[in-house]
C-alpha cells in the first residue's frame, strides 16, 4: 500500500513533477536523489526510476526548461548510486544484507545469470531492467569485479539511461496525445521495463509449479 501511495505520488503531476514545473531545481535535485537511492541502496529496488527519467522530461519539456543540467544532475546521481551500491557488495554490508535475506534470492539469481551471458557489458544493459540495475552493482562487488572496469561501464551506463529517457521526454511531449495520457504513458513505461525481468523468471515460475 505504502508502495503504491508513493508511486502515485512521484509519478502525478500533483506530486514529485510539480514541484519539477514550480522549481525545477529542487524538483530534479528530489529526484536525483530518489535515482541515487534507487541505484545505490540495495533494498530499494521498487522505486521507478525508468518511469520517473521520462516524465520528468516531459515536464521540463512542456514548461521549455533546457534539460542539460537536469541531465547532468541526474547522470551524477546515477553514476554515483551504482558506485556505492558496488562498494556496498564488496564489504562486509553484502555479506550480511545477503545473510539476513533482505535482497529476494531470485533477484540475486537472476542478475548472476544476467552477468554470466553478457559480461561486464551488463554492467550497462542492466539499467534499462528494473530491480536487476538495482541489484546489478551490488552482485559486481560481490564477485570482485575490476574497479576500473566498473567505473568505466557504470559511467556509460548511467550516461545512457539518464540521457535516453529524459531527452525521449523531452522531445515527445509535445505530441498531443502524450500531453492527454501522461498517466496513462507512466504506467506504459513501467510495465514495458519490467518485461524483461518478467521473461527472465517465467522458466523459475514454471519449474515451482512443477514440483
Amino acid at each position: 500500500m505504502l508502495e503504491v501511495g508513493l508511486f502515485q505520488w512521484l509519478t502525478s503531476d500533483h506530486g514529485l513533477m510539480q514541484l519539477v514545473v514550480e522549481n525545477w531545481l529542487l524538483g530534479i535535485s528530489v529526484l536525483a536523489f530518489i535515482i541515487f537511492l534507487e541505484t545505490g541502496v540495495v533494498i530499494a529496488p521498487f522505486l521507478p526510476g525508468d518511469t520517473l527519467l521520462f516524465l520528468s522530461g516531459v515536464f521540463l519539456g512542456l514548461n521549455g526548461i533546457p534539460p542539460f543540467i537536469p541531465v547532468m544532475m541526474l547522470m551524477f546521481a546515477a553514476f554515483m548510486g551504482d558506485q556505492l551500491n558496488y562498494h556496498i557488495g564488496r564489504s562486509a554490508i553484502g555479506r550480511y544484507v545477503l545473510t539476513h535475506r533482505w535482497v529476494k534470492a531470485q533477484h540475486i539469481d537472476k542478475t548472476r545469470t544476467y552477468f554470466d551471458k553478457h559480461g561486464k557489458y551488463a554492467v550497462v544493459l542492466a539499467r534499462f531492467i528494473p530491480v536487476v540495475r538495482t541489484i546489478a552493482p551490488f552482485l559486481a562487488g560481490m564477485m570482485d569485479m575490476n574497479r576500473r572496469t566498473f567505473i568505466i561501464f557504470n559511467f556509460i551506463g548511467a550516461c545512457l539511461w539518464t540521457s535516453v529517457l529524459v531527452l525521449a521526454g523531452v522531445y515527445l511531449c509535445h505530441i498531443e496525445w502524450i500531453k492527454l495520457h501522461i498517466s496513462l504513458l507512466s504506467l506504459l513505461i513501467a510495465f514495458v521495463s519490467i518485461l524483461p525481468l518478467i521473461h527472465q523468471l517465467l522458466p523459475y515460475m514454471k519449474k515451482s509449479r512443477a514440483l
